[in-house]
């Protein structure tokens, strides 16, 4: 981290100064008004704002809580113990993690040198990131989904990234604009964290691996990358054969952690290219059939009428030249 950043970020906090004076527990009216530790973003943001920081408070054990809104956990400098469902994640310097709006957690206590950055994020904050990478990345689907939908299939995403300066530049980029405020930090910020996801979409495999959840994250994230990149002749059985997995037992993971079998999926990736095409180029429709990878046209021109409720044709004279994609 820079270190005119981190001279900011190191002082001693009047939270701080009184755990470190004899106070054993957190202020938890600082963060909640309710019974259940919640942390409330009404605590935290200021009015009409989708995004702050807080550091993170050292010195002392922060309980089990949950929060009404997406954190985003960035270490700046040591290492911080989450324990997530029971589970051990470490988060070092330069790491970042990732937590959905209702996840429970707790931090063990952490050193004077252990400096990380909470940030309170509303998850309408991701829209303008989301519409960066959606349109043509069906990973950027998953990821964005997981940390807005409570149903969501991950709690957590916690990306091993210490190594990519890209992402730690970002993360620093948008820690000092909203310490110094200079204004618009939240437009700045939103188009920030798109550029994150950009970068993170190609660490997929920076991804924690030892745990249940977080291995099939992994292999759901390879399948949507692999129909992303592929989606013109890939196959099941190739991307089986890539992971080692049987036909059978691939296609349940997929179905059962993203509610779509593969050849859905397939489709959606196929549907998403056929009409960006439509939309952004002359080209005959026949020609964009074989594009995305339909051999059969009545059957694209039948499923494109199931899912548009218009043809091709038509479909391209209402939108074309529009830059949302409608999948």
């Amino acid at each position: 981290m820079r270190d005119g950043l981190l001279e900011v970020l190191k002082p001693i906090t009047e939270e701080e100064r009184a755990i470190l004076e004899g106070k054993t527990d957190i202020q938890r009216g600082l963060y909640t008004s309710k019974k259940h530790f919640t942390i409330e973003s009404e605590k935290l943001l200021q009015e009409g704002k989708l995004i702050t920081v807080r550091p993170h408070t050292r010195f002392v054990h922060f309980p089990n809580h949950g929060h009404n809104y997406i954190e985003v956990f960035y270490v700046c400098q040591g290492k911080v113990t989450h324990i997530i469902n029971g589970e051990t994640v470490i988060v070092k310097q330069g790491e970042l993690l990732f937590l959905n709006q209702y996840v429970e957690h707790e931090i063990l206590p952490t050193g004077s040198e252990d400096i990380a950055i909470n940030f309170i994020v509303l998850p309408e904050f991701f829209d303008t990131a989301f519409s960066m990478i959606e349109k043509n990345n069906v990973l950027a689907d998953f990821l964005v989904n997981t940390l807005k939908e409570k149903n969501g299939i991950s709690q957590y995403l916690y990306f091993q990234v210490s190594e990519n300066l890209q992402i730690q530049n970002l993360m620093e980029n948008m820690i000092d604009s909203l310490v110094h405020k200079q204004g618009n930090e939240d437009q700045i910020n939103q188009h920030t964290m798109g550029l994150v996801f950009l970068h993170l979409l190609n660490a997929v495999r920076t991804l924690k691996e030892n745990t249940p959840n977080q291995y099939k994250n992994m292999m759901v994230m390879t399948t949507l990358k692999y129909i992303d990149e592929n989606y013109k002749d890939g196959t099941l059985t190739e991307l089986c054969d890539m992971l080692n997995q049987s036909i059978s037992g691939l296609s349940r993971l997929i179905r059962q952690n993203t509610g779509y079998t593969y050849k859905e999926l397939l489709q959606r990736r196929r549907f998403r290219k056929a009409v960006e095409l439509l939309m952004e180029t002359d080209l005959p429709v026949n020609d964009v059939v074989s594009a995305v990878g339909y051999e059969n046209n009545s059957y694209f021109y039948r499923k494109f009428r199931e899912r548009y409720k218009m043809t091709p044709n038509e479909y391209r004279e209402k939108y074309q030249g529009e830059k949302v994609i409608r999948v």
